[in-house]
């Protein structure tokens, strides 16, 4: 294995990875992935024990024990660019050997768990329920930067639809979609927007060009599945960690309908009940 350069693989003084400032020991392999470092809290205060607490730039991370089986979750802040740093540093820290500055010869297949909010794009999900993205489609152009095919189906819609060729489709894991999916989950194809107002065809004070896309998009079909749900960093999270052989699922709290204009009367306590449910189902996969 070739040698990686310090201009490549950049570590701290103490040997943790670049942004994150975390060393190999500090995880767990069942992450959880949250945006709001806020929420990182949110979620350990359900642990029996912390044992690291970890703070750096937007990136947070702690790590504990629930019932036994120990468990990571870290902020990533918003959008795929974050992702890119926190996917790619954590896959570092169990499949590099950070002293050498090699990859190791064996893969090792973290899980990552995203627990988000998001807004649905079709009128019949209801604000306040669960969505697992079994799919995401990614508008933000992340994965032109790696090497990766897409289904034919969805290049050949992009094609035929003269969509952005950067566009992208991405899947979560089948064994974990099909197991959220077996406890009251919403089955979701996802659009992850490169922001929260244009890029969402939102409009304050200036005028988006969203529109025109998603108005394509909105008659892509993948089996029976069309798109029902907007955020912001679900195809990165499946793009980047299929590619490096993980297991990863986003589960999404739907705070609004923008077909409906609706927006949670209760999005803290949506959000407590989503965070709760997650933890019990991860203890009770295995």
């Amino acid at each position: 294995m070739p040698l990686l350069k310090e201009s490549e693989l950049i570590l701290n003084p103490d040997g943790s990875v670049y942004h994150l400032n975390l060393l190999p020991k500090d995880i767990a392999a069942d992450i959880i992935t949250v945006g709001d470092p806020d929420r990182v809290e949110q979620v350990s205060q359900h642990f029996d024990r912390i044992e690291l607490v970890k703070h750096k730039r937007e990136f947070k991370t702690i790590t504990g024990t629930k019932s036994g089986k120990r468990l990571t979750v870290i902020s990533t802040g918003i959008g795929t660019d974050n992702i890119d740093i926190v996917i790619n540093e954590l896959d570092a820290l169990v499949n590099i050997n950070l002293k050498e500055r090699r990859v190791n010869g064996q893969n090792r297949a973290l899980n990552f768990y995203r627990i988000g909010t998001s807004g649905a794009i079709h009128p019949d999900i209801a604000v306040d329920s669960f969505l697992v993205s079994r799919y995401a489609i990614g508008l933000d152009g992340l994965m032109q930067f790696y090497e990766h095919k897409n289904p034919e189906e969805f290049d050949l819609f992009c094609s035929q639809n003269k969509i952005n060729a950067h566009m992208y489709l991405s899947s979560s894991s089948a064994e974990l979609a099909d197991y959220f999916l077996q406890h009251n989950f919403i089955k979701g194809l996802t659009i992850t927007a490169t922001g929260f107002y244009g890029p969402q065809n939102r409009e304050l004070r200036l005028r988006s060009t969203a529109r025109t896309v998603f108005g394509k998009l909105k008659d892509f079909r993948l089996g029976n599945l069309s798109p029902t749900n907007l955020e912001m960093e679900t195809a990165g999270i499946y793009g980047l960690g299929n590619l490096l052989g993980h297991n990863c699922i986003s589960l999404n709290a739907i705070l609004a309908n923008r077909m409906t204009g609706e927006f949670s009367k209760t999005p803290k306590e949506t959000m407590n009940s989503l965070i709760e449910t997650t933890l019990e189902l991860i203890l009770n996969r295995n």
